[in-house]
């Protein structure tokens, strides 16, 4: 009899199961509109304030997605829903490209040919020390050295830079200074005589 109490409360739904499904399909709507409306910022987890939100809007919507249910039932009914909506969408927007770019955005250049476009870093609420640091985490030292560098829609950044960057223009003049060396040692060596008897 105890035994069957336990699996009673654990798998009882106190909620009705369409309720269950429809809450973390309109939560997941709801922040995928609101994630599109704050930017690409908030995706990207720049500093330390963005992780917070992000991890803070867990907890904040837990309980419009599980209601008052907390049995094992709810919870996985609430992860099917989520699961699901998100398969659907993927979907959707794989067949139109154009409904992807409406929800999603456009990436925003932040650096060209080495000059920061200051409108589009100011659309995108980053500083210079937070795309200074972006662009050291890329191996560059400065602005000046980046062809390119966007923030793609997802929260990441492509980061390009010129071609051939000035390093590999010294590299290259390097081994062909090289190579003429070694061509000019091989010049000078001593042939071998040749043996008029032979």
């Amino acid at each position: 009899m105890f035994h069957f109490q336990i699996f009673d409360s654990m798998f009882h739904l106190p909620l009705p199961i369409l309720e269950k499904l429809a809450r973390p399909v309109i939560v997941y709507l709801v922040l995928v509109v609101l994630l599109r409306i704050f930017g690409k910022r908030e995706l990207a987890q720049l500093n330390p304030f963005d992780l917070v939100v992000l991890l803070s809007l867990s907890n904040t919507v837990q309980n419009a997605i599980i209601g008052d249910d907390n049995s094992v039932t709810g919870g996985v009914i609430g992860a099917f829903g989520l699961l699901a909506i998100n398969w659907l969408v993927v979907r959707v927007l794989f067949r139109s490209p154009r409904l992807t770019r409406a929800l999603e955005g456009r990436s925003a250049i932040l650096i060209l040919n080495g000059q920061l476009d200051q409108r589009a870093i100011e659309r995108e609420s980053l500083t210079r020390e937070e795309l200074l640091s972006v662009i050291h985490r890329q191996g560059f030292e400065d602005f000046h050295q980046v062809h390119k560098c966007q923030l793609d829609p997802n929260g990441t950044f492509y980061v390009e830079a010129f071609d051939p960057s000035v390093d590999d223009k010294r590299h290259a003049e390097l081994l062909s200074r090289i190579d003429a060396l070694a061509r000019e040692v091989a010049s000078l060596r001593p042939q071998p005589a040749v043996n008029p008897g032979s």
